[in-house]
């Protein structure tokens, strides 16, 4: 019976450290730079502007370039439906605009488009 209780709470001390351990992990998004070569794009939504496609997926600019994509800057006057999450509210000059990984959107309708700022 002893050797049981030595055991429970020896079983409970390493649960509660390997809980506490868990809890103090940490996600860390690395976006792809400009230029470089994917071979693929997981959930890409297709946007076609001034007759070239582009390949827009968790707020990263891709353009195709045979069976790969090539990680691109966004494209000014393209329009989105949604934004990526973590998109930012910013006013600048008494404008409303968004902003995600130094793209900056400003809403026009039911869509957001890329603009310069």
């Amino acid at each position: 019976m002893k050797q049981m209780k030595v055991f429970l709470v020896i079983a409970a001390f390493l649960g509660t450290m390997i809980g506490a351990q868990a809890q103090t992990r940490t996600v860390v998004r690395v976006y792809p730079k400009h230029g470089t070569v994917v071979r693929t794009v997981s959930n890409p939504r297709v946007i076609v502007h001034k007759r070239t496609n582009y390949y827009y997926a968790d707020g990263v600019w891709y353009k195709a370039s045979g069976k790969r994509y090539v990680v691109t800057a966004a494209p000014r006057g393209i329009k989105v439906r949604t934004l990526p999450r973590g998109s930012k509210v910013v006013y600048q000059n008494g404008r409303r605009l968004y902003r995600y990984r130094g793209v900056w959107y400003k809403r026009r309708g039911r869509h957001y488009v890329v603009v310069n700022v």
